[in-house]
């Protein structure tokens, strides 16, 4: 692929990847408008390098994560737990245990680092380990190791919000 017509409809057909980074590493609207901007930036610099040989698609998680993990890490910013729980208080009205469930795994996706975050929307995204280990740029053995690490740690975290 090459041509800015090209890469404009190619952002147009996957722009839903960068909304999600953003929406997984940004709490307020204006951050996110800056992450999207900086991940279009990022992608529209790398794609004279973009030659085809994975999917458009994983190599714009690529850039989006990487992107949205540079950022993150200058701006200095964590997603701070109770800003979710805010967020997510409208979904608890005690109708069912489900809803409560769902808020105690998103606070525990919270607390984890930026990485973890990237690996399990990827996993929530049912990629495979070895498209998951190719966006993230290491091995499906690793990939596996650290989502069963990852598993753990939410299963635990999450009874903490329960």
């Amino acid at each position: 692929m090459s041509g800015e017509k090209d890469f404009i409809q190619s952002i147009e057909q996957h722009q839903r990847i960068i909304h999600k980074v953003c929406n997984l590493y940004m709490n307020n609207e204006q951050d996110k408008k800056d992450l999207f901007q900086e991940i279009l930036l990022g992608a529209w610099k790398g794609y004279g390098n973009f030659k085809g040989d994975a999917k458009f698609s994983t190599w714009l998680y690529r850039v989006a994560l990487n992107t949205a993990i540079t950022f993150y890490r200058k701006e200095k910013r964590q997603i701070k737990t109770a800003e979710l729980k805010e967020q997510t208080a409208g979904f608890i009205d005690n109708h069912s245990g489900q809803e409560e469930q769902m808020a105690a795994m998103r606070g525990a996706i919270a607390d984890l680092s930026t990485i973890d975050k990237a690996l399990v929307m990827l996993y929530l995204e049912e990629y495979d380990y070895n498209e998951i280990g190719s966006i993230m740029g290491i091995s499906a053995n690793n990939v596996a190791v650290k989502m069963s690490r990852i598993k753990t740690k939410l299963k635990e975290r999450a009874e903490k919000y329960l």
